[in-house]
C-alpha cells in the first residue's frame, strides 16, 4: 500500500520529491539536531492523487491521524483541548519554492471552547484572540473562499473605530469582537459556520492546500519559472510556535548572506511580537536583523550557529524563517536562497575561495540568463538630480517606466506595450500578474525579505522596497514624495534597485561594470563591491572556456560587430549575411542588377557591387584574422531590395491622375516588383534557389570573398572564410552551386598569383535537408542548422503573423512551455537536428556542423546542441559571452547547481 504521510524524523533533503522542498528541509533541520517544531509531511504523491480523483487517498486519513495521535502524545496535549490546546499549523511546500504561491492556515484546533484555554495557559487573553483571529481570517479566505478583502475591510472598520494605527493597538475584547465579525461574514458569503471541529478544520486545511496547487496564481509562477506543472505540492503539518506572545517573542527572516550582493554576514529581518506572515506580507516595517542582538542576545547568537551549521551543510546561501517563543528560539524553514545574477556569481566565486565548492560547482551555480541581467545598463547618477524618495535596494537593476498602481493596470497597459513600474503599499501573491509585467516594483512598505523583494529578486526583476517616505494612495493612484511632489499614475519615473533611489522621470543610462569589463578585458579593483563582481565574472567565463566543448562564434556583419564579437571572446564569425550589405545608397545598384533588361546591363551593375562586397568581405577577415568566417550568399528574395509595391502603386496613380506621364523609372520599378511578388516569400525565390536562376548572382559574391581573401593574404593576414548556401533542399542544388564556387575561385586564384581555397557548406533549414543530409553532405564541408526557418518549415509557422495572433494562447495553454522560436522545440526540430548530424557525419566523419539561429545564444538550447554533438554556435556578439559560459555549464557532469526555484 502507498504510504503519504512521514514524520520529520523519517526524511532529509535527499527526498524533496516526495516531501517537498519544505518538508524535506525540515526534516533534514531535524536530522541535524536543530531546534525544529515536530511534525509531519503529507507527500505530493497524495495531492497528485488528490487531484487526478477529486477525492482523498485511501488510507491517508488514518496516517494523519495515526501521526496527529503520535504528536499528541509528544506534546502530552490534544489538539483543540479545551485548557492549553495543541494547536498546528498546516502549510504548502512544493518541490521548487513557490513564496506566496499557495496557501498557508495557523492555528489550527482553536475554537469558541479552546480559546480561552489558550488564553489561560499563555497568561494573555489578547494573544489567544489574536491566533483566533488569524485563524478564522485565514481559514476563511483560504479553505472557504471568502474573498479576503471583507475580512481586511473589517479591521480597517475596526481600527479606524478605535483611532488604532494598526492591529497592534487593538485589546483583546476588540479582538473577540472581531472574531464574531468575521464568522457573520464567512455565514454570510458561505451558507454555513466557521468549523468548530480540530478535526474538520485540520482535514479542510490539508485538502485546501492541495487544491491551491491549481490556483491561478501559482500556475502563472510555475509558468513564469519553468516548473512543471505535474510535481504536485507536499503538505508540512506543526506544531505552532507563537512570536505574538509579547516583546519577548518575534518572527524573522534571515538568510546566510546578502541575497541581492552575495556579500558574507547575517541579512535580514525581525519583527518583535508578530507571527512569519507579518514579516513577509510587508503590512508592518521590520528591524534589520541586527537589532535582534540587542533585544535577544541569546537568540541572536544561536541563530548565528545554526545559520553557519546550515550554510556549510548545504554548501550554499539559506534561507530561514525562525521564531522566538518567549526567548526560546525555533527553526522554521530553511531552503537554499534566491538570489540575484550578482549575487549569483559573488556567491560561486567566494563559496569556491572558501573550499566549500568546486570550480566546476561554481560554474554550475551561475547562469548565462544572469549573466545577460549584469550586462544591462544602468542609471547614470553623475548628474545634480536628487531622488524623489529612498527605499531598501531589494533587487538590482536600472528600470524605468510609467507608475501604476494596480496589477491589472500593469499587465493592460504592458500588453500594449507600455513600459510600467508597479507602485504598491506593499504587495501580496495576488500582485503576481503585475510584478510580471512591470518593468520594476516599488513598495511603500515592507523589508527586504518582504513578499516583493523575495519574488523579485527570483525573477531578477528591479525592486525597491520599503519606501517610508513616499505616501502611497492606490486608490487615488498616486504617491506623494517627502518634498511634496506628487506623482500620479501614467508620470514616467526610474527605479534603481541596486542603490534604492527612486527619480522623476526616465534618468539616462550608461553601460555596467560588467559591459565594461567584455568591452576592455579590464576587471578593475577586487574586493567587494563593482570589482569584486567583475572579477567573479571574469573567473565565471574563464572556467567555462576552459571546460567547454563547443566553440562560440558570432553573428555579425560588419567590421564593428566583428571587432566587438572579438572582444566578448567569440571565435569566429558562424554568420555573415551579405544582403545586409546591399542596404543604403547599395540599395540602387541592385535595383539596377533587377531592372537590367539585357545581360550586358545586368553585368554592369554586379561589377559595380563587386568592389563594395570585396571591401565589406576584407575589413571583416581582417577584424577575425586567423578565425573562421562564414559567409552566407544572398538569401532573401530579390524584391525585397525594391521599393514598397503600395508606396510605388500610389505614385503612380497619382501621377496619372494629375495628368501627368509616371517617373519612367517608378513604372519600370512597379512592373519588376509585380512580376516578382510573392504570395510567401519565405518560401519562395530565394537562397540557393536564388543563385541557380539569377545568372552571374553567385559569381559576383564569390568573386568578391576570393579577391578580399587574396588580399588579406598579400597584407600578411591569415584569412579563413567559408562560403555558406542557404535554404538548400537538395544535394544537386549544393553541386551546382559549388561547382561554379570552386570555378571562380579558381579564376581568382590565377589572377592573384596564390591559391585562394574556401570550404563550401549549407544551411540546413528545411525539413527536407535534415533527413536527406547524408547525401548534401557529400557536396558540403560544413552544415550549420538555421534553426530560425527550420522552426518555421517544421511548424508550418510564419513567425511575423504567428508570434501576435495566437503565441501567448499557445504558452497560456501549455501547448508548448517557451517559444519554439526562443528555445529549440527537441521533440520535433531537435530531433531533426539530431537525424542531420547522425546521417550527415556517417557520410563525411570530419564534417564540421554548428548553429547559426537565434537559439545559437539561447541557454538551454546551448545545452542542446552541446549533447547533439555540434561543433560552435553562433549568436549576435551581444549573446556571446551568454553562450560561451552555457556552453562551458553544458559540459560539466555531476555538479550540484543552485536550483532555487
Amino acid at each position: 500500500m502507498v504510504r503519504y504521510v512521514y514524520d520529520f524524523t523519517e526524511g532529509g533533503r535527499e527526498m524533496a520529491g516526495l516531501l517537498g522542498g519544505k518538508g524535506s528541509n525540515l526534516a533534514e533541520m531535524t536530522r541535524l539536531g536543530l531546534p525544529v517544531p515536530p511534525g509531519f509531511v503529507i507527500t505530493t504523491e497524495a495531492c497528485r492523487a488528490f487531484l487526478t480523483t477529486g477525492g482523498e487517498p485511501p488510507g491517508m486519513s488514518r496516517e494523519v491521524s495515526d501521526h496527529l495521535a503520535a504528536l499528541e502524545e509528544a506534546a502530552g496535549r490534544r489538539l483543540g483541548q479545551r485548557d492549553d490546546p495543541l494547536l498546528l499549523s498546516v502549510r504548502s511546500g512544493a518541490r521548487f519554492s513557490m513564496p506566496g504561491m499557495m496557501e498557508t492556515i495557523l492555528d489550527i484546533g482553536l475554537n469558541d471552547d479552546s480559546v480561552t484555554g489558550l488564553a489561560k495557559a499563555s497568561g494573555s487573553e489578547r494573544f489567544a484572540w489574536d491566533s483566533y483571529r488569524r485563524l478564522v481570517q485565514m481559514f476563511g479566505a483560504t479553505v472557504m473562499g471568502v474573498d479576503a478583502a471583507l475580512f481586511e475591510r473589517a479591521m480597517t472598520d475596526l481600527e479606524e473605530l478605535r483611532g488604532a494605527g494598526d492591529d497592534l493597538r487593538l485589546d483583546a475584547r476588540d479582538l473577540a469582537g472581531l472574531v464574531e465579525t468575521y464568522k457573520t461574514v464567512i455565514r454570510r458569503e458561505t451558507g454555513e459556520d466557521f468549523p468548530q471541529s480540530p478535526a474538520e478544520q485540520l482535514r479542510r486545511a490539508i485538502l485546501a492546500v492541495f487544491q491551491s496547487w491549481n490556483g491561478e496564481r501559482a500556475r502563472l509562477y510555475r509558468r513564469r519559472e519553468h516548473i512543471p506543472d505535474d510535481l504536485g505540492t507536499a503538505v508540512s503539518v506543526q506544531r505552532m510556535v507563537f512570536g505574538n506572545l509579547g516583546a519577548d517573542s518575534g518572527s524573522g527572516v534571515a538568510f546566510t548572506r546578502d541575497p541581492a550582493t552575495g556579500r558574507p554576514g547575517l541579512y535580514g529581518d525581525y519583527l518583535p511580537d508578530a507571527q512569519g506572515e507579518d514579516v513577509v506580507s510587508g503590512i508592518r516595517n521590520t528591524v534589520p536583523l541586527s537589532e535582534l542582538e540587542r533585544l535577544d542576545a541569546a537568540s541572536y547568537t544561536g541563530l548565528r550557529a545554526h545559520m553557519e551549521t546550515l550554510e556549510r551543510h548545504y554548501r550554499d546561501l539559506c534561507d530561514i524563517e525562525f521564531t522566538i517563543e518567549r526567548g526560546t528560539l525555533w527553526m522554521l524553514q530553511t531552503r537554499v536562497g534566491k538570489r540575484t545574477a550578482e549575487a549569483a556569481f559573488a556567491l560561486a566565486a567566494a563559496l569556491a575561495d572558501e573550499g566549500l565548492i568546486t570550480p566546476d560547482e561554481g560554474l554550475a551555480r551561475v547562469s548565462g540568463e544572469g549573466l545577460a541581467r549584469l550586462m544591462f545598463p544602468r542609471f547614470d547618477t553623475s548628474g545634480d538630480g536628487e531622488p524623489l524618495a529612498r527605499g531598501l535596494p531589494a533587487s538590482p537593476g536600472a528600470a524605468v517606466g510609467a507608475a501604476v498602481f494596480h496589477s491589472a493596470d500593469a499587465v493592460r497597459r504592458a500588453a500594449a506595450g507600455e513600459k510600467v513600474v508597479l507602485v504598491r503599499q506593499e504587495t501580496n501573491p495576488d500582485d503576481l500578474p503585475g510584478m510580471i509585467a512591470a518593468q520594476a516594483v516599488l513598495t511603500g512598505r515592507g523589508g527586504k525579505t518582504s513578499h516583493a523583494a523575495v519574488v523579485a529578486r527570483g525573477m531578477g526583476k528591479v525592486c525597491v522596497c520599503g519606501a517610508e517616505e513616499l505616501t502611497v494612495d492606490t486608490g487615488a493612484r498616486r504617491f506623494t514624495a517627502p518634498d511634496g511632489t506628487v506623482v500620479e499614475e501614467g508620470t514616467v519615473v526610474s527605479v534603481d534597485g541596486s542603490t534604492g533611489a527612486v527619480y522623476a522621470g526616465a534618468v539616462p543610462l550608461v553601460d555596467s561594470e560588467v559591459m565594461r569589463f567584455l568591452e576592455t578585458g579590464e576587471t578593475g579593483e577586487t574586493g567587494e563591491g563593482a570589482g569584486g563582481l567583475v572579477d567573479a565574472v571574469a573567473r565565471a567565463l574563464a572556467r567555462a572556456d576552459t571546460v567547454r566543448r563547443l566553440e562560440v562564434r558570432a553573428n555579425a556583419d560588419t567590421p564593428e560587430d566583428a571587432a566587438r564579437a572579438r572582444r566578448f571572446g567569440a571565435r569566429g564569425i558562424g554568420l555573415c549575411r551579405t544582403e545586409h550589405m546591399f542596404l543604403g545608397e547599395r540599395r540602387k545598384l541592385v535595383e539596377e542588377m533587377i531592372l537590367a533588361d539585357a545581360p550586358t546591363a545586368r553585368d554592369r551593375a554586379l561589377a559595380a557591387l563587386l568592389p563594395l562586397q570585396r571591401q565589406d568581405f576584407a575589413g571583416i577577415l581582417e577584424a577575425m584574422d586567423g578565425l573562421p568566417v562564414t559567409i552566407r550568399l544572398l538569401d532573401p528574395p530579390l524584391h525585397e531590395f525594391l521599393p514598397d509595391r503600395t508606396a510605388l502603386a500610389v505614385r503612380v496613380a497619382a501621377a496619372e491622375a494629375r495628368g501627368d506621364l509616371p517617373a519612367a523609372r517608378d513604372t519600370r520599378l512597379l512592373a519588376a516588383v509585380n512580376r516578382m511578388h510573392e504570395e510567401n516569400p519565405m518560401l519562395g525565390l530565394r537562397g540557393v534557389r536564388l543563385g541557380l536562376v539569377v545568372p552571374g548572382l553567385v559569381a559576383m559574391q564569390v568573386r568578391a570573398i576570393g579577391e578580399a581573401v587574396a588580399e588579406r593574404l598579400r597584407a600578411g593576414g591569415d584569412p579563413r572564410a567559408e562560403i555558406m548556401v542557404p535554404l538548400v533542399g537538395d544535394a544537386r542544388e549544393l553541386s551546382i552551386v559549388g561547382e561554379e564556387v570552386r570555378r571562380v575561385l579558381a579564376e581568382v586564384s590565377e589572377a592573384a598569383g596564390t591559391p585562394v581555397g574556401c570550404p563550401v557548406g549549407t544551411m540546413i533549414e528545411l525539413p527536407r535537408a535534415a533527413l536527406t543530409a547524408g547525401r548534401i553532405a557529400a557536396e558540403a564541408e560544413f552544415f550549420s542548422f538555421g534553426t530560425n526557418d527550420l522552426t518555421q518549415t517544421t511548424w508550418g509557422f510564419s513567425r511575423d503573423d504567428v508570434e501576435a495572433e495566437f503565441f501567448s494562447a499557445y504558452l497560456d495553454k501549455g501547448v508548448f512551455p517557451a517559444s519554439p522560436f526562443e528555445t529549440i522545440d527537441r521533440d520535433g526540430v531537435g530531433r531533426l537536428v539530431g537525424i542531420a548530424v547522425a546521417e550527415g557525419r556517417a557520410a563525411r566523419p570530419d564534417l564540421k556542423i554548428g548553429v547559426c539561429g537565434e537559439h545559437g545564444g539561447d541557454p538551454d538550447s546551448v545545452h542542446f546542441f552541446h549533447a547533439a554533438g555540434l561543433d560552435y554556435v553562433s549568436c549576435s556578439p551581444f549573446r556571446v559571452p551568454v553562450a560561451r559560459l552555457e556552453a562551458g555549464r553544458a559540459a560539466l557532469r555531476d555538479t550540484g547547481a543552485s536550483d532555487s526555484r
